[in-house]
C-alpha cells in the first residue's frame, strides 16, 4: 500500500490546485453576497477555511512529491499544458488573501505578499519557457495558457490597500496586454484546428476569467465604474452566454481533475456582477449574480461530490 501511494504520489497533478481557486472564489462569491443580499457570513467563512484546508494540504503533499519525484516536477515543467498550471498555486494564495481581507488584515497582507513574488517566478518562468521552446505547436494552445500571465490582473484586487498603487498598475498591466495577445492566439487555434480533446474542453471556461477578474481589478484601480470597466465586465458576460449556450456538450463529457476548470470562471462573473450592482444599482446585475450564486454552489458541490469518489477509486493521480 506505502508502494502504490508513494508511485502515485509521482502522478500527483499541479493542476489539482484549481479546486483551491473554485472554492475560494465562491468563498468570496458568498462574500459579496453576505454584503448584497445580508447572506449569514458563516457561509462564506466555512468555505474560505475549506478552501484553505485544502490548500495546505495540496501544499503539503506537492510538497512531498518535489522531494520524493523531482523528475516527475521537472516532467511537468517541461510539458507545454503542465506548466501552466503552476501559477494556480500563486493564484490560491491571491484569492484566499481576496477572501481573508477586511477580516483578518495582517494575514491577507502576508498572502499577498507571498503570492506576488511566487507568481512573478511563475510568470517569468512560463513566458521565458514559450519563446525560447523547442516542442510547443499550435495543438498544445488552450485557454489554460492564460494562467501564468492573466493571473497578474488579480494583484490589485488587495495589492491597492497593501502597496504603493505603481505595483498594481504594473501586474495588471501584464495581465491586460498579455490577455489580449493570448486571447488572439486561442481564438485562432479554435477556430481554424481541431477541437480541443475532452479533457481539456472544460479549459474554456477560463475565457471567462480575465474579463471578469479585469474587471475587478480595474474597480479597485480605477475607483468607479466608467467605459473600459463596462467594456471588460459586459465581455466576460457574453463569453458566459456563450458557453451557457453550448451546455449540453460540456454536461455530456467524463469528470476529469480539468472539470474543475468550470469553477472558478464562473465564481468570477458572479463576483463581477455583484460588483456591477453596487455601482448602477440596476436590478438586472443583481438576479444575474443570484443565478450564478446559486449555479456555481450547486456546480462546486457536484465537483466536490465527484473528485471524493475519483479519489476513493483511485482514478486520480494516475498517469495519462
Amino acid at each position: 500500500m506505502t508502494d502504490l501511494n508513494h508511485a502515485r504520489l509521482a502522478h500527483l497533478p499541479v493542476s489539482l490546485f484549481s479546486i483551491v481557486m473554485g472554492t475560494t472564489g465562491l468563498a468570496i462569491a458568498w462574500k459579496r453576497a453576505a454584503h448584497v443580499l445580508g447572506a449569514p457570513d458563516f457561509v462564506w467563512q466555512s468555505i474560505a477555511l475549506f478552501a484553505t484546508a485544502v490548500f495546505v494540504l495540496l501544499l503539503g503533499l506537492y510538497a512531498s512529491k518535489i522531494l520524493r519525484h523531482r523528475d516527475a516536477v521537472i516532467e511537468e515543467l517541461r510539458h507545454p499544458v503542465r506548466i501552466n498550471f503552476f501559477p494556480t498555486i500563486s493564484i490560491s494564495l491571491f484569492l484566499l488573501s481576496i477572501a481573508a481581507a477586511g477580516v483578518l488584515p495582517a494575514i491577507s497582507s502576508a498572502l499577498w505578499h507571498v503570492g506576488v513574488v511566487i507568481h512573478l517566478g511563475f510568470t517569468l518562468m512560463a513566458m521565458s519557457s514559450w519563446i525560447h521552446h523547442t516542442h510547443y505547436d499550435i495543438k498544445h494552445m488552450n485557454p489554460a495558457w492564460f494562467i501564468p500571465v492573466v493571473g497578474n490582473l488579480f494583484v490589485p484586487i488587495v495589492g491597492v490597500s497593501v502597496a504603493p498603487a505603481d505595483v498594481s498598475w504594473f501586474f495588471f498591466s501584464i495581465g491586460i496586454v498579455f490577455w489580449l495577445v493570448l486571447l488572439t492566439i486561442v481564438m485562432n487555434r479554435l477556430f481554424f484546428h481541431a477541437a480541443l480533446p475532452d479533457r481539456l474542453a472544460p479549459t474554456l471556461f477560463i475565457l471567462i476569467a480575465p474579463p471578469a477578474v479585469g474587471f475587478v481589478s480595474w474597480l479597485a484601480l480605477a475607483g468607479n465604474l466608467d467605459a473600459f470597466g463596462r467594456i471588460l465586465y459586459n465581455f466576460g458576460l457574453f463569453l458566459t452566454l456563450l458557453l451557457a449556450s453550448n451546455a449540453l456538450r460540456f454536461v455530456r463529457l467524463p469528470f476529469f481533475v480539468s472539470s474543475w476548470a468550470y469553477s472558478f470562471p464562473l465564481a468570477a462573473i458572479t463576483i463581477a456582477s455583484f460588483a456591477m450592482h453596487a455601482h448602477t444599482g440596476t436590478p438586472f446585475h443583481l438576479w444575474v449574480g443570484i443565478a450564478l450564486l446559486m449555479l456555481v454552489s450547486a456546480l462546486v458541490l457536484f465537483l466536490a461530490v465527484r473528485t471524493v469518489l475519483a479519489v476513493r477509486a483511485q482514478s486520480i493521480c494516475q498517469p495519462e
